[in-house]
């Protein structure tokens, strides 16, 4: 089986914005993928630490910090 992931991130506006809009990107992006033949297999959530940074001397360090990011996942074949 081949498989395909692409990442998800959903765009609202913050005054009009709502889930249904959410949802119809989400939507959008799994049509477009299935007219390519793909089948959709699920959206999965990817944590992701990212590394600290010294900075040079100290100066402009910034702390690590744990991030998520949601994957969309098709199948093939």
């Amino acid at each position: 089986m081949e498989y395909k992931v692409i990442p998800f991130v959903a765009s609202i506006d913050s005054k009009s914005g709502n889930s249904s809009h959410v949802a119809n990107q989400l939507e959008d992006i799994i049509e477009h993928h299935s007219n390519q033949g793909w089948k959709y297999v699920r959206l999965e959530s990817v944590t992701t630490f990212v590394q600290p940074n010294t900075g040079c001397f100290g100066l402009g360090a910034t702390a690590g910090y744990t991030t998520s990011n949601q994957m969309v996942v098709f199948g093939k074949g």
